[in-house]
């Protein structure tokens, strides 16, 4: 066990460190919603997407509060028994009703401290940033005491505000300047700290981070070259269709089952994201090809190996990661034609989306074709293409066709496939 004097300095100092942290922009988060409820608060996302700058923004909704954070070299022997002495120290300088547990994922066993406190009449806050091991420690051990926020980099509305520059603004100059923030995003990202001090580097040691100290690191990857590659291969390859076998033969792997667990590690990680073709058999859904993107365009553009810009595949990584966001289930549509995008809520297909730089003479019969054809299959009669600077409606053979740009859909909050309710179990 840590030593009480030795946890009571860590404190010490981690409290007044996250007291003269920057608050940072608001995100847009309901914070009304998580306030008001006695449920635990639990905050997932990558790392550096801004988890302990909410905590510090829910904070300051509170008098007082209790602050620790796993991430911490000192606390590497920290374990369940240890918790105790934790609220000694708490208890020993105030009274508080609040606790803030940043990183917890760091402590097996913390879910059952949380629920003691949650029964105890606490208000809990935590942060991780592994989705499978938060979600299953919660649905395990803290059903229906949780909300669950998924915290992504910076929205294009968030980027915005960060540069104080107003997403309602549809003068001419608010539209250049929105115009031209765009293309910084696309091709930038939405890291906070990245955008803040323009510093490349600071994306590589993200990706770094993310690489060995969450994943090679926690499950105790051996392949650790091979594991790198295929890390670097996803990302080079966004919105591509990929199978494991496919991926086993390209970077020799043992098998397409090592391909699998990999991947899912980086899943789990918030690094890679696998989209599954749409199909109303679930069996064929899960064995057919997936399509990869990835958390963040600027960490793509510092890690892929790419010879060109390839703006599609940015728009299109951006298309999904909005979606996700947004809280969206998501697929993508593959018959006789190709549709990039399908919405489903209430077990039926809602929405269509289709994403491409423009809409021309070279390509208008493709992706409208494509559109239609996974529209008709999900009974749709409006569908949308999203395009970086064009407006304008289409209609065809009783459907109806809105193309947007997608700099206008990602600001817009009442257009279509906008929610921001919070998920909750």
């Amino acid at each position: 066990m840590i030593e009480l004097n030795l946890l009571e300095q860590i404190i010490a100092d981690q409290k007044k460190n996250f007291d003269v942290k920057d608050i940072g922009i608001a995100r847009e988060v309901d914070f009304s919603k998580y306030l008001k409820t006695k449920q635990i608060t639990a905050i997932s996302g990558v790392r550096r997407s801004g988890k302990s700058t909410l905590l510090k923004q829910f904070s300051a909704r509170f008098p007082d509060f209790y602050y620790i954070t796993f991430d911490d070299e000192r606390l590497i022997n920290f374990t369940v028994d240890d918790f105790s002495n934790l609220m000694l120290v708490f208890k020993k300088s105030r009274e508080a009703a609040v606790i803030f547990m940043d990183e917890v994922q760091n402590i097996i066993g913390w879910e059952r401290f949380a629920r003691r406190l949650y029964e105890e009449g606490y208000k809990i806050f935590v942060t991780g940033s592994n989705a499978k091991l938060l979600s299953s420690e919660l649905a395990t051990h803290l059903t229906g005491r949780y909300f669950k926020i998924e915290l992504y980099p910076f929205s294009f509305r968030e980027f915005l505000t960060f540069k104080n520059i107003n997403p309602a603004d549809r003068s001419s100059a608010g539209q250049a300047a929105m115009l031209k923030n765009f293309d910084e995003y696309l091709t930038g990202g939405g890291f906070p700290e990245a955008i803040k001090y323009q510093e490349k580097e600071y994306l590589k040691r993200i990706y770094e981070d993310v690489l060995y100290k969450d994943l090679i690191a926690r499950f105790k990857i051996r392949e650790t070259k091979l594991f790198q590659q295929l890390a670097a291969y996803l990302f080079s390859n966004v919105g591509k269709e990929i199978s494991y076998n496919g991926l086993k033969k390209a970077l020799g792997y043992k098998s397409p089952m090592s391909v699998r667990k990999h991947v899912g590690f980086m899943t789990e990680a918030y690094l890679v994201f696998e989209l599954m073709k749409y199909d109303y058999s679930l069996k064929k859904q899960f064995i057919s090809d997936k399509k990869v993107f990835v958390i963040d365009n600027g960490l793509r553009n510092e890690i892929a190996f790419s010879v060109s810009e390839d703006k599609g595949r940015l728009l299109e990584n951006s298309v999904f990661i909005e979606l996700k966001r947004r809280g969206h289930e998501i697929y993508y549509f593959k018959n006789k034609k190709e549709c990039d995008f399908l919405i489903k809520e209430k077990n039926k297909i809602t929405s269509a989306i289709q994403v491409t730089t423009h809409l021309g003479d070279e390509n208008q019969e493709r992706e409208i074709s494509g559109l239609l054809e996974a529209m008709k299959a999900s009974h749709l009669k409006k569908g949308l293409i999203l395009t970086i600077n064009q407006e304008k409606t289409i209609k065809q053979n009783g459907t109806t066709i809105e193309v947007k740009s997608l700099w206008r859909w990602l600001t817009d909050q009442t257009g279509i496939l906008w929610t921001s309710k919070p998920k909750h179990k």
